[in-house]
């Protein structure tokens, strides 16, 4: 059996490929096993980014129907996938170069940053195969307000990059997608990792409290942080007019 997804890591960056062509990176159980196998892989090099790409002209094609109309269904792998995704410290960027449809929109909402092509369609094509599209719901709309993708839940009809990024879907669109991935990924290894990390977990969960206890949790992280090594090395640093060094700071 080939390899339907491949890891790379260079310069504290991996770079998983969906590479399942055949099927358009359909999420068959293949490629939902490989897909985990990868990010742990990431997890344990201790990289400070993923991306996830892909091969051919579609980034994902959503659920392997064929597979859901052999046998029960099992959605806990692909739950699993988006949750990991959306909870590891590392920043998460999807590099999108071609179609996106169905599940692969949540597996591309769920990352951090997305990069499209301008090219690029994206469609919610649940309704018309008789299903919802429920569980992508669920990093979808912490994306997007609800009123400004019923249309597209609802009648299945595709959409173009542009309304994909006004409306909060993706980040960034461009006609370069490896340039604008290469620029986010230099930008984050320039960031110290822990602090890197607590912004992505403070983006994630602070819109979610009430006010005081914002306030209260984000002044505690404010003060651990500016007491803590990394800001004496990343001050110390930008007095001297240097590049900080992360890889000299110990806890």
């Amino acid at each position: 059996m080939e390899t339907v997804v491949h890891t790379t890591i260079d310069e504290g960056v991996a770079t998983i490929t969906l590479d399942s062509q055949r099927n358009r990176n359909a999420l068959s159980r293949q490629l939902l096993a490989e897909l985990h196998e990868a990010i742990d892989r990431c997890e344990d090099a201790d990289v400070r980014a993923v991306v996830l790409g892909h091969a051919g002209p579609a980034f994902c094609a959503g659920a392997d129907l064929k597979e859901r109309s052999d046998g029960p269904p099992d959605s806990s792998p692909f739950v699993s996938i988006l949750e990991r995704l959306m909870d590891t410290d590392r920043p998460t960027i999807a590099a999108v170069d071609g179609a996106v449809r169905a599940g692969g929109i949540g597996l591309m909402a769920s990352c951090d940053l997305v990069v499209v092509n301008a090219a690029t369609t994206f469609a919610l094509t649940e309704v018309r195969i008789g299903v919802a599209a429920a569980i992508i719901s669920v990093p979808i709309l912490r994306r997007v307000s609800p009123g400004r993708v019923a249309s597209a839940f609802l009648t299945g009809e595709p959409f173009d990059a542009a309304t994909a990024l006004d409306i909060g879907l993706v980040t960034h669109v461009t006609d370069d997608v490896g340039a604008t991935v290469d620029r986010l990924c230099e930008g984050i290894r320039a960031g110290a990792p822990r602090a890197v990390a607590e912004t992505k977990r403070l983006l994630r969960t602070v819109p979610a409290l009430d006010r005081d206890e914002a306030f209260t949790r984000m002044r505690a992280l404010s003060d651990e942080l500016f007491g803590g090594p990394d800001a004496a090395e990343g001050m110390a640093a930008f007095r001297e007019k240097r590049t900080p060094d992360w890889g000299s700071v110990r806890d």
